[in-house]
């Protein structure tokens, strides 16, 4: 038999042994920066480049809606499930360790699969470990920079600046060795994301009165929630064209893939520069007024993209508009849920968001995005479906930011 002492062992050679030490450290927020930098370069691979890697495995348009539901379906379970743990034990490194390394295991099995749906099961189940990692990561970067100058934003850049140096390395290689790079790239990105995560310190959770948990409760079937939890779904949903078959798209117009990966790199710099402000704009701006404009921006967006993709001037603004559809949005809405729930019930907060808005919204996002597009010829009518949907969640968002704000006006008055 296996002795305790032996599993203990191993799990503090997986996990990490237990570090302890101030959480808001110079140190500290140098590796969450890192972490950051790893984590989102898996972001930067998969999405531009694994529908192209699945176009080079001969499956459908079709196919690849499917696959990539079911992939952004698994974000649905995988972070409640973890945020929980994490919440109720207080284990918020442990869990964020486990969910780095798993993703690597699992991620080794594409390597010898060739059918659909095992292809499907991989890549889903790496999904869902991997997006159980950002609840936690999120939660623990908010605490570590609550009193730091440029706040939750400035670590967030590195992020998003390990997105451009994948999205531009990775298309650049691709045009040398070929599409099958994507999964070497990606599974040394997941192999020094968990290697990063061992020297994470993170918070350890204090759960407040159970008075406090069940107010969060109550908070979390509130309208005004469910509308914010609603919008962002829809906006998830709107970006189902883009991140399924952006780089197929390109190629189809003639770009090289180089060329896709700086119009995607504009886009992540112009988020990089929106991070850097994004506390000063939250400072003195109403956070559901910023996500409305921001929504409604990301309605023309995909607009130009379908209508005018010709004119490479006209892509790059669209990708500079991702500063506020995917850089700002986020940001506010991390802030908004930080407020707005007690500490205790920040990982579960973080959860919610991610399973609705990433994981319904990316699903359904994909599947209508694989039923449209048929294999590039409905690129139009999916850019433009894309654009309606988004207009729809930005004018939820400022219908309700019009009632908060009439609302606060009347409890002034009496």
């Amino acid at each position: 038999m296996i002795s305790s002492s032996l599993v203990n062992k191993i799990g503090r050679l997986l996990l990490g042994a237990k570090r302890t030490g101030p959480i808001d450290s110079i140190s500290n927020r140098f590796v969450l920066s890192l972490t950051h930098f790893l984590y989102f370069s898996v972001l930067g691979i998969f999405v531009p480049y694994v529908g192209v890697y699945l176009d080079f495995r001969g499956f459908s348009s079709s196919q690849i809606g499917i696959l990539l539901a079911f992939v952004a379906a698994s974000r649905i379970f995988g972070p409640g499930l973890w945020a929980n743990i994490a919440d109720k034990s207080g284990k918020v490194g442990e869990v964020l360790r486990l969910g780095c390394l798993l993703a690597f295991l699992v991620f080794i099995g594409i390597f010898w699969v060739d059918e659909f749906w095992l292809l499907t099961l991989i890549f889903s189940l790496m999904m869902m470990f991997w997006t159980a990692v950002l609840p936690q990561l999120e939660v623990t970067t908010v605490i570590a920079t609550i009193n730091t100058k440029g706040g939750y934003g400035k670590l967030r850049l590195w992020g998003s600046i390990g997105f451009i140096v994948c999205s531009i390395g990775v298309g650049a290689l691709i045009d040398i060795f070929d599409v099958p790079v994507v999964l070497i790239a990606s599974l040394m990105s997941l192999a020094l994301l968990y290697m990063a995560s061992l020297f994470v310190l993170t918070p350890t959770a204090t759960p407040d009165a159970k008075t406090a948990e069940s107010g969060d409760l109550k908070k979390a079937l509130n309208f005004v929630f469910i509308i914010f939890l609603i919008a962002n779904m829809l906006l998830q949903v709107s970006f189902g064209a883009y991140y399924n078959f952006f780089a197929l798209y390109m190629n189809d117009l003639g770009y090289s893939g180089l060329n896709t990966g700086v119009f995607i790199a504009v886009g992540v710099v112009a988020e990089v520069f929106i991070f850097i402000f994004a506390a000063r704009l939250l400072r003195n701006f109403n956070i559901m007024n910023m996500l409305a404009f921001s929504i409604l921006l990301t309605a023309l967006r995909w607009w130009v993209l379908g209508n005018f993709a010709e004119y490479s001037a006209l892509i790059v603004l669209s990708q500079i508009i991702h500063a506020l559809s995917f850089g700002l949005t986020h940001t506010a809405s991390v802030y908004f849920l930080s407020q707005y729930f007690s500490k205790s019930f920040q990982s579960r907060a973080q959860a919610l968001y991610v399973s609705i808005a990433f994981g319904v919204g990316g699903a359904s996002g994909s599947l209508m995005s694989g039923i449209f597009w048929q294999d590039g010829e409905g690129a139009l009518m999916s850019f433009n479906v894309s654009a309606i949907i988004a207009f729809i969640a930005g004018l939820m968002l400022a219908v309700l930011s019009l009632y908060l704000v009439n609302n606060k006006h009347k409890h002034a008055d009496n």
